[in-house]
């Protein structure tokens, strides 16, 4: 709004520089010195901070960044990556999988344990904590550890396959890192983080903390729509799956397109390639072109209304690289959480095997019931 005295001359250079204007959509650079290596808040301060705010604005939509080799080399990303995951588990093919206890919030800790434990020996890889439970009167965190533990250990033992949970150590950093080392010490693979309400410093120190101890970091989202579900304003969902895998998360929440979350086919697949691949390509309105280098990639983690009748169109959707959660659609199974499990396990092996489910359901008995109760429903 007014002019300046006196500039020093370097300002020229560290200018940024608005190009390719098509229709409402601008690319703009920065130059590479204006950025400190390393430090994710700062990045989301220059690109996604004040100038959000000017009311010069009606609306404003950051879609994406595309990041020289130079940058990423000062971040980490994930610890293990797909493949790593992969040899963790000891699955080859299929999508990993795992559900949360529903209803979400409101099980004893027991109770929670108890339900892990059905999923599990139902052929589950994982368990998952809701993003708003931590620690509550009702569920203590450390209660529920040693209690998830121990039934996990029964679970490995009986079905002779590797078994983890997405445990949820979202709090105060230094909580944070208390609630790490106490999965760590239990044998944990894996801890939770809600990376958007906990805030890229915290996701960073704890990529560094349970990097150390060798464990994945698996992000729910929440809060996410809450700035990128207006399409024409706020940050889309692919840049916040970039900027995580970037920090070094291992596998993050994407929707379904065919769930009861937001997000359709296009933008759901924009996600999955910007966690997936090594080398993007430009998708104008959705993607800039991104070489990932050294940096590993990331699952997709598909979640939200899914069912055992949902199973074909989900993963013709993303493939097999993704991690896949049921949770009311096998706690909702007629006969139980197990029942529930082996079901969509069941479903997971007629789309590898190509055929249908109805094909399948006639020698899987849980399938069957599973798809007389919900068929292919799409919830809404």
């Amino acid at each position: 709004w007014t002019t300046l005295f006196k500039l020093p001359p370097r300002m020229k250079k560290l200018q940024a520089t608005g190009f390719e204007v098509n229709g409402n959509y601008v690319k703009v650079a920065y130059p590479l010195d204006l950025w400190e290596k390393g430090n994710a808040p700062q990045l989301l301060s220059g690109i996604a901070g004040n100038i959000f705010g000017m009311k010069a604005l009606n609306n404003l939509r950051l879609i994406d960044v595309s990041f020289p080799k130079e940058y990423l080399n000062a971040f980490k990303g994930p610890k293990h990556g797909t493949k790593g995951l992969r040899k963790l588990f000891k699955v080859n093919k299929r999508p990993l999988t795992g559900a949360v206890p529903k209803p979400k919030i409101g099980f004893s800790a027991a109770e929670h344990a108890d339900i892990a434990f059905q999923t599990w020996t139902g052929g589950f890889d994982l368990t998952k904590d809701d993003e708003n439970l931590t620690s509550t009167k009702f569920n203590n965190f450390n209660k529920r550890v040693e209690l998830m533990t121990r039934l996990r250990n029964k679970a490995e033992k009986e079905t002779g396959e590797v078994k983890d949970a997405l445990l949820n150590i979202t709090g105060e950093t230094n909580e944070m890192i208390k609630r790490a080392k106490l999965l760590h010490d239990n044998g944990w693979k894996y801890a939770m983080i809600d990376v958007v309400v906990a805030g890229t410093a915290s996701v960073q120190t704890l990529r560094n903390v349970l990097g150390d101890y060798g464990m994945a970091i698996h992000a729910h989202r929440a809060m996410h729509a809450s700035f990128d579900r207006n399409p024409k304003h706020g940050v889309s969902m692919q840049f916040l799956a970039k900027l995580m895998r970037i920090i070094g998360v291992d596998q993050i929440h994407s929707g379904t397109a065919v769930g009861k979350l937001v997000g359709d086919k296009k933008e759901v697949l924009s996600i999955a390639e910007t966690l997936r691949e090594t080398k993007v390509k430009e998708s104008k309105g959705f993607l800039l072109n991104q070489e990932w280098h050294s940096i590993k990639p990331a699952f997709p983690v598909s979640s939200g209304g899914l069912h055992p009748g949902l199973v074909p169109d989900v993963m013709n959707l993303f493939g097999n690289e993704f991690v896949l959660l049921v949770s009311g659609g096998i706690h909702g199974h007629p006969k139980g959480t197990k029942a529930g499990a082996i079901a969509t396990m069941q479903a997971i092996e007629a789309t590898l095997d190509k055929i249908t489910l109805e094909e399948k359901a006639k020698t899987s008995t849980e399938l069957k019931q599973a798809l007389e109760k919900w068929g292919r429903l799409h919830p809404k």
